[in-house]
């Protein structure tokens, strides 16, 4: 790859050639919303939040394209926040409003971008979930556990462990709780108990402070599958 010249909203930026839109306008500053995205899994564009214009010519045609999967190239140009911009992101905002009326921070990104009274309705089946997929890419990616996957279709498509019913392979990390954006996933603790999908977990006291800091079975399938000494791994970060 090698360095080409791009516009963002009518200023010129370098950048790698295919690197994508999405992260060349945040380093250099521009907001663009996102719901689906962390630079620590995959892309999959599935909350098109991060929509922008796209052309290759002044007064050509252009393509409202998803920045986070749109690779940059040289004369590209970009706009960020155009009319047509907001129209898309307006309407994606009332079509989640309608699914997930309670996620976090939704409501306030809609009256920011104008949307008033949904003409959709409101559905209160799915919590707080917006099918971002950021939970299930965690899980496998980062976990290297495939506790969490999509089921049923279409307009009944959710996310959870398989059949809806608590994981026997989820090791009670939490790592899905962390990332969800929406607030949709619950994770309680209590004592030495950690409640999450379904299941609950014995939680580890740190050897040297004595604070619970991660569950047992976490763990045991840590030492499993890298071999550290359980020693090692019974000291929580801040004692490490």
């Amino acid at each position: 790859m090698g360095k080409i010249k791009l516009k963002i909203d009518g200023r010129e930026f370098s950048a790698e050639k295919d690197e994508y839109v999405l992260d060349i306008a945040k380093r250099e500053g521009f907001e663009i919303p996102t719901y689906c995205h962390n630079d620590q899994v995959s892309r999959e564009a599935r909350c098109r939040l991060c929509v922008v214009e796209a052309r290759w010519q002044e007064g050509g045609h252009s393509r409202i394209v998803t920045s986070c999967l749109y690779p940059a190239d040289e004369g590209l140009m970009v706009e960020t926040n155009s009319e047509q911009v907001r129209l898309v992101r307006r309407v994606v905002l009332e079509l989640l409003l309608a699914r997930t009326p309670e996620a976090k921070g939704l409501a306030e990104l809609a009256a920011e971008y104008g949307v008033g009274k949904n003409r959709f309705g409101a559905d209160t089946d799915f919590g707080k979930c917006i099918l971002c997929g950021l939970c299930v890419r965690t899980c496998r990616e980062v976990v290297g556990v495939e506790a969490l996957g999509f089921r049923m279709r279409g307009v009944l498509k959710q996310v959870g462990p398989a059949f809806a019913e608590p994981s026997s392979v989820c090791i009670g990390c939490g790592a899905c709780y962390f990332v969800c954006p929406t607030g949709h996933i619950i994770m309680t603790e209590k004592g030495d108990e950690r409640k999450i999908w379904g299941r609950t977990f014995k939680m580890e006291k740190c050897s040297k402070c004595g604070r619970y800091f991660a569950p047992k079975y976490q763990l045991e399938w840590i030492n499993s599958q890298t071999g550290v000494a359980m020693d090692r791994l019974s000291l929580c970060q801040d004692c490490k």
